[in-house]
């Protein structure tokens, strides 16, 4: 917990390091970069009715416990130190653009980075459920990437999943095993990003089991296509997240 809010404290020396000019710049940049790609409809999380109705009500029901406490724990942060609130905002922007740069991959879905690494080891995996439905959400209405009944499916398996595996990895890697927290932060988000697509194909699969082997069979096949993609983008979001990671650490110690 100490070495987390000391990596928080030191995030926020980096925002209050940027200037007003180029953090206005930075966003415009961002803003203009996500829209200005061109976005086929059909390349999607899981897309806007393709799910049976009563799994997206399922998923619903999963995802809502994990929101709910999420957003209590994000309540906590903010009253111990409202500055925080500009960093949780900084890490949901980082998983809406990441997230948005798709690669159509499964009939029906895509394969893209998740971004929810550097949120999970910062906040822990309960803030990145709330970042994730909002992040999901402004992707299904601005940019058609997803959809509002696939809602819950998608934040089960990028909001809830993904970032309790980058948290669980980012603690026994650094703190259990002692290994170099560059390792750590790298293991997460890849991990995370990569059981993100498991859980994925794990929803698609219960929803359309093969007419021959069933659940598993449906899912070996499901997994087997995203893995073409996901493999090789998550071990460059594991990358980027840690380049990031140590730029916030050596900001601090300068």
């Amino acid at each position: 917990m100490k070495g987390l809010r000391h990596l928080r404290h030191s995030a926020v020396r980096v925002l209050k390091g940027l200037q007003g000019r180029k953090m206005l710049a930075v966003i415009a940049a961002v803003i203009f970069t996500t829209f200005a790609i061109p976005t086929p409809a059909f390349a999607m999380h899981i897309m806007e009715g393709y799910m049976p109705p009563l799994w997206c009500i399922a998923w619903y029901i999963i995802a809502a416990p994990f929101v709910i406490y999420g957003s209590m724990c994000i309540v906590k942060i903010s009253k111990s130190n409202p500055k925080l609130r500009m960093l949780v905002a900084l890490v949901a922007a980082y998983a809406f653009v990441l997230s948005a740069l798709k690669i159509p991959s499964v009939t029906g879905s895509c394969s893209h980075p998740t971004g929810m690494g550097l949120g999970s080891v910062i906040f822990g995996p309960w803030v990145m459920a709330v970042v994730g439905i909002v992040v999901l959400l402004f992707q299904a209405i601005l940019l058609a990437h997803g959809g509002i009944t696939t809602l819950g499916a998608n934040t089960v398996s990028m909001g809830v999943v993904g970032p309790i595996i980058s948290a669980f990895t980012y603690w026994l890697v650094a703190k259990k095993l002692k290994s170099s927290k560059d390792v750590a932060i790298f293991l997460a988000a890849s991990l995370g990003s990569l059981m993100t697509y498991v859980a994925a194909s794990i929803e698609l699969a219960i929803a359309y089991p093969s007419a021959t082997g069933g659940v598993l069979n449906s899912f070996s096949e499901f997994a087997s296509i995203f893995a073409i993609t996901q493999l090789p983008l998550s071990t460059i979001e594991g990358l980027l997240t840690m380049l990031i990671f140590r730029y916030i650490r050596t900001y601090n110690e300068a």
